[in-house]
């Protein structure tokens, strides 16, 4: 069975078109302006609108107000609210009732005691998100910094929500990282740039084509 992938950080009409054309199951749309990847809700409403049925347009907020993730979603076709911040567990509950949405919440990962705070959020949230905890400095992204925490601390773990590996994958490192996680789920971002914020396409087709043939 082939690994299901999520594209995250598009921008441009030709990488979605790519991320679809090869198979990915999400693409993701970054509302998070200090980010390289950030697109306006204007622009997320052209990028969608390319996205045919059945592959999931997942809208990555960051401790949001109301008012953005509304002004989002009334402008552009947003399926699944991932929340990459430091939400708290009655956020992302409030926010699944008031936006009809199903949340994808991130979890930062650097040790053990990180997986099972995460399970905290299994009631709240659809789908979790291990990712690599950012680096300590001031100016740090919570996500897309290119790097990986130790998947084996996520192995062998049940959880009752579906999930996804992100944190530095690259085409690559997939098998690895899907050896040893056990992930069925995979999400990339700076793993297909060729520079902060710009996708390669190239690199787009390799890692869907490693995903699939998992």
């Amino acid at each position: 069975m082939s690994v299901t992938a999520k594209i995250c950080g598009l921008s441009t009409r030709e990488a979605v078109s790519v991320a679809v054309a090869e198979g990915a199951a999400y693409l993701g749309f970054v509302f998070y302006p200090p980010s390289p990847r950030a697109v306006t809700p204007r622009e997320a409403a052209w990028l969608c609108a390319a996205v045919p049925s059945g592959v999931a347009c997942v809208g990555l907020f960051v401790d949001a107000s109301d008012g953005l993730i509304e002004s989002v979603l009334a402008a552009a076709r947003i399926d699944v609210l991932q929340f990459h911040g430091s939400e708290t567990l009655e956020r992302v509950a409030e926010a699944r009732l008031r936006f009809d949405r199903p949340i994808m919440k991130a979890v930062a990962v650097a040790g053990p005691q990180d997986v099972l705070d995460a399970a905290r959020y299994e009631d709240a949230s659809d789908l979790l998100l291990f990712d690599a905890k950012p680096p300590r400095q001031l100016d740090a992204l919570p996500g897309g910094n290119g790097l990986a925490f130790d998947w084996g601390l996520i192995a062998g773990r049940s959880w009752r929500r579906p999930w996804m590996l992100s944190g530095g994958l690259t085409a690559e490192l997939l098998p690895e990282a899907v050896g040893i996680s056990g992930a069925t789920m995979v999400d990339v971002s700076s793993g297909v740039e060729s520079s902060p914020g710009v996708k390669d396409i190239k690199k787009i087709r390799a890692f869907l084509a490693t995903a699939r043939a998992l």
